[in-house]
């Protein structure tokens, strides 16, 4: 029998990694990506909060692959910022061009002498849309801090830097199964797996 295929509107290979590896069980589902299907968008990030780029995102993949498609947006929300960076997290250095450790070296320095110890969450919302409606959205929340230090080689993007609370260890020194079972993106990846599930 012919798999379903479900776009992936990403091209980070960390995040397409960790779907991945979540999804293994839907052995029912092929996950494929834009690059796989040739598909070269950029997706004017223009909404306030990350539902609403999550939907922007899938809605655009999907009807430019005219599959059912997942997309997410994610972001940290540090309370000494008052929520900054949120929806801007991968935008958030002043650098043109910047790299991951660029954006932690900015976050560590906007938050200056805050007193510790400086609470913070992962936030990500998941839109699954067809090229015409949206279909579903989840939301996945992972509690902690940010350290002034990057610990760990497991993670990308803020990972090193976040203290998962409970847990003792930054996000990129956890293992992956237990990062894919707690982390914001994998919390609200498993809220979809049985929309998932009755696709196909």
């Amino acid at each position: 029998m012919k798999k379903m295929k479900i776009l992936i509107a990403t091209n980070n290979q960390g995040k397409i990694k960790e779907y991945k590896q979540i999804y293994a069980e839907l052995s029912n589902l092929e996950f494929v990506t834009p690059n796989q299907m040739g598909i070269q968008i950029e997706v004017e990030e223009t909404g306030h909060t990350y539902k609403e780029n999550a939907i922007l995102k899938a809605l655009a993949f999907a009807k430019a692959s005219n599959i059912i498609c997942l997309a997410d947006d994610s972001g940290i929300e540090v309370d000494a910022l008052d929520g900054a960076p949120g929806i801007y997290s991968a935008r958030f250095s002043p650098i043109p061009h910047a790299n991951d450790a660029d954006r932690r070296k900015h976050l560590i320095s906007q938050i200056g002498n805050a007193h510790h110890p400086w609470s913070a969450r992962f936030k990500c919302t998941i839109a699954i849309a067809d090229p015409v409606n949206v279909l579903a959205v989840y939301e996945g929340i992972c509690e902690g801090e940010i350290i002034p230090e990057d610990r760990g080689q497991n993670g990308f993007g803020y990972d090193p830097c976040f203290l998962v609370q409970g847990y003792e260890k930054t996000m990129a020194e956890l293992s992956e199964e237990i990062k894919n079972q707690i982390s914001h993106r994998a919390r609200a990846a498993q809220k979809t797996i049985e929309y998932l599930k009755s696709l196909s």
